[in-house]
């Protein structure tokens, strides 16, 4: 997992330049799947960043409205460059035709900002029917309507978006084409390292459906103490036991869920990440005992605390008072002595750093992030960004 980069004062990368991502694509392509989830990496990395989404219906009754729309989110985006300081704008909208294309590259590029088009392109009718049923017939448009009967009146719609729609011409500046949603791309004339590092992304997209849990390790026999590596206390048996039940009976919920959202469904593969610390490994071992598969990865240890493990706020505050004050204003990057910083761990990606990735906040948000014990904390991907749950199941 990449670590945010550095900042300046302007609050932009010096060596990345202004860029405009323009998404290009017939509707129930991916577009705003993949939107959200660049946005979501920029601003990770430290990018100012923001997104600018335009809808898709279209007829000759509201065409003079979406012409205003259109003018106005344009303004937007020339203010976040001009007055924001912004370094990425997305521009998520259909963006179908070379002419409406053309007109956007001029005008921005003649503002010194960067225009780079990012193409969906879908061919597999199992992706575009499923990217209907899970987002575009929960509109107002299609309340009450029998689901099936509304994935039909959107694939007209599509038809009907389709008799005007120009693909990605081969020349010209910057772009890429993905196919399937990540099955293949076409990269073309990839310019500097911020597009770089957006493409790499890209290549990493997929829509698979899947859910995420995250939980701490059970108590341990000597609590707040990281040198010590010490195993599970009685307490930390019973939860470990509590957790394999509960995420046991979660997961037939979803299944059965799922089965009558009329998928064909089977049981997902579940697979446990963990470190190799004593406690964590006793945590997943119920589970492995029932032929789960668990993976101890470098990645998920603790945060170091150096020379602070097992000492109270109140005792660091009376023997570091200088390094106490150093990591309330610079919470992300601080470390005490002989300890890691924040920072750190976005490099090797521990559960703090993940839960915020994936919603979105900044890494300096990462020390307000809680993950109590007895909480799991389910997490869903979808279209428009993650959907996060808190289930608590032991005391």
């Amino acid at each position: 997992m990449a670590a945010p980069l550095y900042t300046t004062d302007s609050g932009r990368l010096w060596h990345a330049g202004k860029i405009l991502l323009v998404f290009v694509g017939l509707p129930a392509r991916g577009k705003t799947h993949v939107s959200r989830s660049v946005e979501r990496y920029l601003r990770w990395l430290g990018v100012r960043t923001e997104d600018y989404f335009s809808p898709e219906n279209r007829s000759p009754e509201t065409q003079a409205l979406r012409d205003k729309v259109k003018a106005s989110l344009e303004a937007d985006v020339e203010a976040f460059f001009s007055e924001n300081r912004g370094q990425v704008a997305i521009y998520d909208a259909n963006n179908g035709t070379r002419a409406a294309r053309r007109e956007l590259r001029n005008k921005f590029e003649a503002l010194d900002i960067n225009v780079f088009f990012i193409e969906n392109l879908c061919d597999r009718e199992d992706i575009v029917e499923a990217n209907i049923r899970s987002v575009k017939i929960s509109s107002p448009d299609y309340a009450g309507w029998d689901p099936d009967e509304a994935v039909k009146s959107y694939m007209t719609r599509i038809q009907e978006h389709a008799k005007s729609y120009e693909t990605m011409e081969t020349s010209g500046g910057p772009f890429v084409k993905i196919f399937n949603v990540g099955e293949r791309l076409v990269i073309n004339n990839i310019q500097g390292y911020l597009q770089s590092r957006i493409v790499f992304f890209l290549m990493n997209v997929h829509h698979k459906k899947r859910t995420i849990w995250f939980a701490r390790s059970g108590q341990s026999l000597l609590e707040h103490s990281y040198k010590a590596d010490s195993d599970l206390s009685p307490q930390g048996v019973e939860y470990s036991e509590r957790l394999r039940d509960f995420i046991i009976q979660k997961r037939q919920e979803l299944l059965t869920e799922r089965i009558a959202n009329g998928e064909k469904a089977t049981e997902r593969r579940l697979t446990i990440w963990t470190s190799a610390r004593r406690r964590c490994l006793s945590t997943c071992r119920p589970m492995a005992e029932l032929g789960y598969k668990v993976v101890e990865r470098q990645q998920m240890y603790e945060l170091n605390p150096g020379v602070i493990d097992g000492l109270t706020p109140q005792e660091i505050k009376e023997i570091y008072p200088d390094e106490w004050e150093k990591s309330k204003t610079e919470s992300y990057s601080h470390r005490y002595p002989r300890g890691e910083s924040y920072h750190d761990l976005s490099v090797r990606s521990v559960i703090r750093c993940l839960m915020s990735y994936l919603q979105g906040l900044t890494p300096q948000e990462i020390p307000n992030v809680e993950l109590r014990r007895g909480d799991v904390v389910q997490v869903t991907p979808s279209a428009y960004g993650v959907t996060m749950t808190t289930h608590f199941f032991w005391q």
